[in-house]
């Protein structure tokens, strides 16, 4: 009887381990058919399971990692982030084809967990379809009234420049961080368009406040936010850096539902004061109507979007001019020879002098060029299948435009490494814009505030010019690293502001 049972054992063991083999073998073979790539998908490294390709990429230098892969698997590859498949995009001519070309088909944004849990699909930067056509539409017409691009905002850019001088004197020629100063002032231009006012520099909250946007939109480029959104479920609940994301933008949101809040009790229809003002009418005279997106959360959103770009893209812009001014003491010298021989001393410059001032212009786009503030662009996503590169992309793929390969490409700039005003100037000394050139990305999703910024930048960046010589404290040297996040912004520095 026991050989019985031992016999009976013994199979029951072969079985079981049978069984165990054929489900390891099984639960393999479904993963590798899971994760391999589809048929005429572009190629790209060796996926993992689960994380697919999260270790693939230095997520804090992520730009230059996917220009390296792009050297090994061409200008048009694929990886696996999670359960998601997403598509870089490098070099000019891969970048025109797919935003430009087939723009109608890259116009959408992929509904990014993290992203989803702040702007619940509204807004105006990841809001899709019929949405963010009323939204734009209404956002672009509202904001050109009140002088968006238009030369009636010169005063008020001027005029900040003016409060900003003074903070800046202030210091004596002795070192200070421009990052709060260069901060405030750029984003008192964006909030009288949208609040109807400005922020003194003295506003501890409203400096606290924006003093976060750098830090927390770091946090949205890093390895913590890959990690959220492949594993929503999970990360809501831990503790981690991907929590201050929140708390900054609940408190941004708070700080506009009180302007909002001020703004309703005492709007009057006939007298539209800024942004909210309007779209509080709006709200009123489209209730009812179909496919009606206005709606005080949504204006919430809409503000917020619109006071973060409209702070963080220029100000970051500005702060990595002064440090170019300060390592190429030569090239600021030019430019002030320049603005002196134009415009001089007595008057301040405007948007008209841009024309006459080739040098200080093609500096202003180098610096752009150099500082590759948004080195990904945003994600895009696929509404249909599309041919890219000679690969077939299904519809639902995220898309990641490497603006920095555009920036940087070889095969358009003379020098792509080496800051170049000549990158902007003919024989004759002319300005000439480059093709190529195309920080603020290309396309229908084309940045809704370029116009505002390039006007800022020009006036901001030409009065600095006029009134101060900017220099590294004595005996530092200019550290021209980065800190990557959505944007790309300079390490924390110190300089010097001489008056002239």
């Amino acid at each position: 009887m026991d050989s019985v049972f031992a016999v009976f054992g013994s199979y029951v063991d072969w079985d079981v381990k049978s069984l165990l083999l054929f489900a390891l073998v099984f639960i393999l073979s479904a993963v590798y058919i899971k994760n391999r790539r589809p048929a005429s998908f572009p190629p790209g490294p060796r996926t993992f399971p689960i994380v697919g390709n999260i270790f693939s990429v230095d997520h804090k230098r992520a730009h230059e990692s996917l220009i390296k892969l792009a050297g090994k698997y061409g200008d048009v590859y694929s990886l696996r982030m999670g359960q998601e498949w997403m598509i870089v995009l490098n070099g000019f001519e891969v970048l025109k084809e797919a935003l430009v070309n087939q723009g109608d088909s890259l116009v959408d944004r992929p509904a990014l967990p993290l992203v989803q849990d702040i702007m619940h699909g509204l807004g105006l930067i990841f809001s899709n379809g019929h949405m963010w056509k009323q939204q734009r539409r209404f956002t672009l017409s509202t904001l050109r009234h009140f002088g968006f691009g238009k030369k009636s905002l010169e005063p008020i850019i001027l005029d900040e420049f003016t409060h900003c001088s003074k903070e800046v004197h202030s210091y004596r020629g002795k070192p200070f961080n421009p990052n709060l100063i260069i901060s405030n002032a750029v984003s008192n231009i964006i909030c009288s368009l949208v609040f109807g006012r400005r922020f003194e520099y003295t506003d501890e909250k409203f400096r606290n406040l924006i003093g976060c946007f750098e830090k927390t939109l770091q946090l949205e480029a890093s390895i913590w936010a890959q990690f959220y959104n492949l594993f929503p479920r999970l990360m809501r609940r831990l503790p981690g850096p991907h929590q201050t994301v929140f708390r900054v933008w609940n408190a941004v949101k708070d700080f506009i539902r009180e302007e909002l809040k001020e703004h309703k009790q005492n709007w009057d229809p006939s007298d539209q004061r800024d942004y909210i003002d309007c779209y509080l009418n709006e709200i009123q005279t489209s209730k009812g109507q179909q496919d009606n997106t206005f709606d005080e959360e949504n204006l919430v959103m809409c503000v917020m979007d619109l006071f973060v770009a409209g702070s963080e893209t220029t100000s970051t812009t500005l702060r990595w001019a002064f440090l170019y001014m300060a390592k190429y003491p030569e090239i600021q010298a030019k430019v002030q020879a320049e603005i002196d021989r134009v415009i001089g001393q007595s008057r301040q410059p405007s948007m008209g002098d841009r024309a006459n001032l080739p040098y200080t212009d093609a500096v202003i786009h180098e610096v752009q060029r150099m500082g590759n503030i948004v080195p990904l662009s945003l994600p895009h996503m696929t509404n249909k299948d599309v041919q890219l590169g000679g690969y077939t992309v299904p519809k639902g793929v995220t898309i990641i435009p490497n603006l920095t390969s555009v920036l940087y490409d070889k095969n358009e700039w003379e020098t792509p490494y080496t800051f170049n005003p000549r990158h902007f100037l003919n024989e004759e000394g002319k300005f000439v814009k480059q093709a190529a050139f195309i920080p603020f990305s290309s396309g229908k999703r084309l940045c809704l505030g370029e116009n505002l910024a390039r006007m800022e930048l020009f006036l901001f960046f030409t009065s600095f010019m006029q009134h101060f010589t900017f220099s590294m404290p004595a005996g530092v040297e200019p550290v021209m690293d980065y800190v990557f996040g959505v944007t790309l912004a300079p390490s924390q520095y110190e300089i010097c502001a001489t008056s002239r």
